[in-house]
């Protein structure tokens, strides 16, 4: 059945990013005097990651973007060095999750290139790139990188194809994709990933939904729902939903989610205003906080998403008298926790050539960092290489902590359908002799709970070989158990009470966790017990 908005709000209901407010950085912090370009591709135009921050410029005679240092803010200089290798416009560009220092560019010269950024910056034009992709027969307007396998990219363009490409290859210029993908009738207007890139969802100019295979290209859902004209379409995380913005019937701007396996009718849909301006929407898989931005708004909405209904969940607005042209948002490793941030985006103010960093920030009094907000997330390395996944396999991303000082070391199968805490939790206690049994026969009970309802996952921890303690994932941050014992009374003492703390965490959990098996079971039996009455 679908659950069906208007935009007037309902009660509030309890959650830790109530009062989450966005705080614009001052005019020193901003960076000022950008020719941002006029272009009317309604694409992101701007990208950043942890060391810098890249933006489409106005250019005549070919195409061209800027790449700026994180730390330059204030007046740029209007001959700052350029990116300028392309004939024509440029309509997309991207930074490769897994190198700060390369950058992909799609134009309408109907070409996809591979630039490699100099570590102090650009520092004079740069015209050649590493690697140049010619396939397309029509100018090229979208680029994705696959999540999780390295030197993978995709790219669409106006011949309405869909093309995957491999970058680990000798030749300097490739004019064949590894696939070409054939299933729309139209432009397609944006892609976007699962977590472990096994499905790939996509809107087209047709207003439809696709979702399909990325290695194959097989057609696995469709929508052809007449009351939802989609635009841009993201995956949720790992809640196998579907978020999608568009125009409703009676053309005002929209929001649906969908379920992955059943794209007939959008589980919900709300109507937000009558303005024309496409919605951008962002997924915050950590916070399961949902952004959505209106090309030339200057606000902001924001959301928390469950996996229960009524699934969306309106928390508050952020408004701006600068309109938005386009958005950049930065990698959740690249945020200040220190300061509760959780989010944030880059907006480019076209009318005062000006981007303007603005954060998301949860208030909290404690200047110490906050576990409860900084969940495991994505790092910036790949899971597996482009062969493996060619042949076959898909994985999760590589997890890190964002506490300062831990190291990205470990392996999460998150797309596998498994509670990563779960994995946290059996890793941890096996790695423990000094858990109690009682911990442990409860996560037995548990995962041959989680056996009857679902095939077995598995996680895949990373060892170093070279070192000489174990490193095991534990509350959401890596530590290491050294095999040497106590040395004073002091260290002894404060291990026992570090111990006695995680086992109550853990014990706190897995009650948790046991309340929600038995409201899934209890579910399960009321439906049955509904289809055994019909």
């Amino acid at each position: 059945m679908t659950i069906t908005k208007m935009s007037w709000r309902p009660q509030y209901r309890s959650s830790k990013y109530r009062h989450v407010f966005g705080k614009p950085a001052t005019k020193e912090n901003c960076y000022d005097g950008v020719p941002i370009t006029r272009s009317v591709h309604d694409n992101h135009l701007c990208t950043v990651n942890p060391r810098f921050i890249a933006v489409i410029t106005e250019c005549a005679g070919g195409g061209a973007f800027l790449v700026l240092s994180i730390n330059h803010t204030g007046k740029v200089d209007p001959h700052h060095p350029r990116v300028s290798g392309h004939r024509g416009n440029v309509l997309d560009i991207k930074w490769n999750p897994f190198n700060d220092f390369c950058i992909a560019s799609c134009s309408e010269d109907t070409t996809v290139k591979i630039w490699d950024i100099p570590e102090h910056g650009v520092l004079k034009n740069i015209t050649v790139p590493r690697k140049e992709l010619q396939g397309h027969s029509r100018r090229v307007g979208l680029i994705e990188w696959h999540p999780t396998a390295n030197n993978i990219i995709f790219s669409t363009g106006y011949d309405y194809q869909v093309m995957v490409w491999k970058l680990d290859v000798p030749e300097q210029v490739i004019k064949n994709p590894l696939r070409s993908i054939s299933v729309h009738s139209d432009v397609v207007l944006s892609m976007s990933f699962n977590t472990d890139g096994s499905r790939l969802a996509t809107s087209c100019k047709d207003k439809k939904i696709r979702v399909f295979d990325p290695r194959t290209g097989t057609l696995l859902q469709e929508t052809n729902c007449k009351s939802h004209k989609a635009n841009k379409v993201l995956f949720l995380g790992n809640l196998k939903m579907l978020l999608s913005t568009g125009n409703s019937r009676w053309n005002h701007r929209q929001i649906a989610l969908w379920d992955q396996e059943d794209l007939s009718q959008p589980s919900y849909s709300e109507d937000l205003d009558g303005s024309s301006g496409v919605l951008f929407p962002f997924y915050d898989p950590d916070t399961h906080m949902l952004y959505i931005a209106g090309k030339g708004d200057g606000n902001i909405r924001y959301y928390e998403i469950s996996p229960e209904k009524p699934y969306v969940h309106y928390l508050t607005e952020y408004r701006s008298f600068l309109p938005q042209k386009g958005m950049g948002v930065m990698p959740k490793r690249g945020l200040d926790v220190c300061s509760c941030e959780i989010f944030r985006f880059y907006k480019l103010v076209t009318i005062k050539s000006l981007i303007e960093p603005l954060s998301m920030i949860v208030p909290r009094r404690s200047e110490s960092y906050q576990e409860d907000i900084y969940p495991m997330t994505a790092g910036n390395k790949p899971s597996m290489t482009a062969d493996e996944w060619i042949g076959g396999l898909d994985k999760g991303p590589v997890m890190m902590s964002l506490r300062p000082g831990s190291k990205l070391d470990s392996y999460v199968e998150l797309g596998s359908g498994k509670d990563p805490t779960d994995s946290m939790e059996t890793q941890h206690s096996r790695s423990r002799p000094g858990l109690s049994l009682l911990i442990q026969e409860r996560l037995d009970a548990k995962e041959g709970n989680a056996r009857k309802e679902s095939p077995p996952t598995s996680l895949l921890p990373s060892t170093d070989e070279k070192s000489s303690s174990t490193t095991y994932v534990s509350n959401g941050q890596l530590d290491s158990m050294h095999c040497s014992p106590p040395k004073t009374e002091n260290e002894l003492r404060q291990m026992f009470y570090k111990q006695q703390e995680e086992i109550r965490r853990l014990k706190e959990q897995l009650n948790q966790k046991d309340v929600r098996i038995k409201q899934l079971e209890l579910e399960i039996k009321n439906v049955r017990n509904s289809q055994a009455n019909l």
